[in-house]
Order: structure tokens, then sequence, then C-alpha cells
């Protein structure tokens, strides 16, 4: 039920968004996707709207400094530094619209709406001799690691509050993280 309602707000934005993937520097596809690994270890693309220039990938291997320095800072680089993000994407980002996509995920059932963010190939190893119990559960498009900080939240935090709503996941801390994430996300809280 909270995917078909994050469908009907997907095709509206969608509508909304392929205005400004028509035009300047964000011109090209309006989605991305990336493989992710999920549960048991399948893998699967997951969506978002595009905010990065389409050749984003290539830029980050060919800069020797740029993906070293993305690899030692959690795979993340600050958005003022990086040349891959347009200015409609930063928009999309800080507001979190970049996610709403992600309700395909949870429709197709690869994704849940809560669970441990899912990880890209090179972030498993950040779990040690855990990442199975990652692997475990499905992942999700909010969860605790996003209520406890989100960005600002690096490895190995990270890796501890992900396996930390495994140990303790049930429906009402599903609601609880639920109702945290919209509050968040309406103040912007560690997204960029």
């Amino acid at each position: 039920i909270g995917s078909l309602v994050g469908i009907l707000i997907l095709i509206l934005l969608t509508c909304l968004c392929s205005i400004f993937y028509l035009v300047g520097p964000n011109k090209g596809p309006i989605f991305f996707k990336q493989t992710r690994i999920g549960r048991h270890g399948e893998f699967f693309q997951i969506y978002k709207f595009r905010s990065m220039v389409p050749n984003a990938e290539e830029i980050l291997k060919k800069d020797e400094l740029l993906y070293k320095k993305y690899t030692s800072n959690n795979f993340k680089i600050d958005v003022k530094d990086d040349p891959r993000i347009t200015s409609f994407g930063r928009f999309i980002r800080k507001t979190s619209l970049d996610e709403i996509p992600q309700f395909l995920n949870v429709l197709k059932g690869e994704m849940s709406l809560v669970g441990p963010r899912p990880v890209v190939e090179s972030e498993i190893e950040e779990y040690l001799e855990k990442k199975n119990l990652l692997l475990s559960v499905k992942p999700g498009m909010t969860g605790y690691w996003q209520i406890c900080g989100r960005s600002d939240c690096k490895y190995p935090e990270r890796a501890e509050l992900e396996l930390h709503y495994i140990n303790h996941q049930s429906i009402w801390f599903d609601i609880e993280i639920l109702c945290k994430t919209v509050m968040l996300v309406l103040k912007r809280k560690g997204a960029y």
C-alpha cells in the first residue's frame, strides 16, 4: 500500500522533474540506476532521480584524487566539492526527492519501506563478519541510520546503526522510523 501511494507521487514528480532534465547541464536521462546488494546477497538495480551529470561514474573513476577522496570518506564527497552534481541535483538531494523512485523497488519486492540501506559491493566489507546478518533482511528506503544522522554518520558507526535495527526490528520500531523520517526530510537534516 505504501509503495502504491509512493508510485502516485512518483508519477507526479516525474512529470514535473522531466522539465529540468530536458535543458541545461542536467540534460539526459531522468532516472539513475545503480547495482546494490539486497537480501540474501542478490544484486538489484536501485532507482533514483538522477542528480549528477550523465557520465558521473567515468568522471569519478578517471580522477584518481577524486576517487581516493570518495573511498576514504565513506563513499561520499561533499556536495560543494563534487563536480558531478548538477544544481538541480543539489536541490533534489537536499529535499530527498531523488529517493522517490525507490517506491518502484519496494513494489518489485527488492526493498522495503524500512530497513538497512542497500549497499554497493565496495561497502559490504565495512560490515566485517556481520555482513551475512546485514544481508539477512530486505534493505529499506529509510531506516535507523537515516534517523540517526544519515550522511553525517560514517562507517563504522553506520554499520553499528544498521545492525542495531536488524537486532531490534519490530512493527513499532518501523512506524517510529517512518514518522521520524518524515520530520527529518521536512527539516532537510543529513541529506546531501
